[in-house]
Parts: structure tokens; C-alpha cells; sequence
């Protein structure tokens, strides 16, 4: 079983179409803080990102934010963290959020928060991380992602046992418990003779 001190969750800068979605990011927020899991994200006080990081902090947990410097001079950065990092690229971002947290999870969100679940994702089929992974399944927000995720399996292009790399689940609670009891995965990366 795998103990997170801190999890590190993706989201968007936007707080989407429905009002579910922002009730979801205040409420993983709320357990969170409840379970004294440190939330790391990327410093945004915009969106459910702001949502996410204002309720953790509304029950005295602690969040560590870490944002590019070009959106800190945008005013898109949370003054009230307990901690901000200031970072120079996107890269540097998230190589610093993977570094801090010892679990991934992705709210609903767009390009950013796709694009930092499949790094982390992939990061953890290569084993350059053994964390857990999820994703917070709000109003089936992530059903054709996963629909996806099944046909690259059934084509060969994704090995059926790197499926279990990405809890879901539609409640916080549920979905920390499933990451807790995550194993991490020791299947070797197949390369064909022909790539050799």
C-alpha cells in the first residue's frame, strides 16, 4: 500500500461548462486537506486549478504550487500558497511537480492537463517513476479518453497490462483509495527484432 504524503493534481485553468466540475476540484480539495496530503499543481489561482489549491488551503492543508515565470507576469499565479516555485519553462514545471509528489491525479481540463497525464503516464510505463496515477472520472469527463485508452490496447499499440497504470474513479475518496493500493508494474517495454 502505497502512503502519499503529497499528490500532485492536474486540472484546468478553466472551470469548463458545468458547475459539477468545479464542485469536484473544491471537494478533492476538501480530502485532501482532511487526509493531510499535501497537494502539488501548477500554481494557477484561475480555473479548478484556484478551486482545487482554495479549498485545500480552507482546511489548513498545504499546497506547493509550481508555475512558469511568464504566468506569474500574466497575474495568473496564487498568492496565498504555502509555497510557490517560480520555474523558467514548462519542462522545468513539470519534471519539479513529478519530483515533489508521490501520486498523479488529473482533474478535467484541457491540452495542459492531457499533456501531463500521458508524460507522467508514459513516465511510469518506462519505470522512471513507480507512483500511482488517476483520474477524477467527473460527469464521465475522461469516458471517450478511456474508450481510447481500450482500442490502442485491443490494437497492440498499448500492452493490455499497462491499463492498470491509471486508476478512475468518479469520488476523491475512492479514487485515493484505489491509487493507495496501486503495484507498480515490472512488464519490460517490448521492442521487435525489426527495431534492433
Amino acid at each position: 500500500m502505497t502512503k502519499m504524503k503529497r499528490v500532485c493534481v492536474f486540472a484546468g485553468s478553466s472551470a469548463g461548462s458545468q458547475p459539477e466540475y468545479l464542485t469536484a476540484a473544491e471537494d478533492l480539495g476538501r480530502v485532501l486537506a482532511a487526509r493531510e496530503i499535501g497537494l502539488v499543481y501548477g500554481g494557477a489561482r484561475v480555473g479548478l486549478m484556484g478551486a482545487l489549491a482554495d479549498a485545500v488551503l480552507a482546511g489548513s492543508g498545504q499546497v506547493t504550487g509550481v508555475i512558469p515565470r511568464a504566468m506569474v507576469e500574466k497575474e495568473v499565479a496564487h498568492d496565498g500558497l504555502t509555497d510557490l516555485r517560480v520555474v523558467t519553462t514548462m519542462h522545468e514545471r513539470k519534471a519539479l511537480m513529478v519530483e515533489l509528489a508521490d501520486g498523479f491525479i488529473a482533474l478535467p481540463g484541457g491540452w495542459g492537463t492531457l499533456d501531463e497525464l500521458f508524460e507522467i503516464l508514459t513516465w511510469a510505463q518506462l519505470g522512471i517513476h513507480r507512483k500511482p496515477c488517476g483520474v477524477l472520472n467527473v460527469l464521465g469527463y475522461f469516458d471517450q479518453l478511456l474508450a481510447f485508452l481500450e482500442h490502442a490496447m485491443q490494437q497492440g499499440f498499448v500492452r493490455r497490462e499497462y491499463g492498470a497504470l491509471l486508476a478512475t474513479s468518479d469520488t476523491p475518496m475512492t479514487l485515493l483509495g484505489a491509487m493507495e493500493l496501486q503495484q507498480p508494474l515490472t512488464v519490460e517495454k517490448w521492442i521487435d527484432i525489426a527495431s534492433t
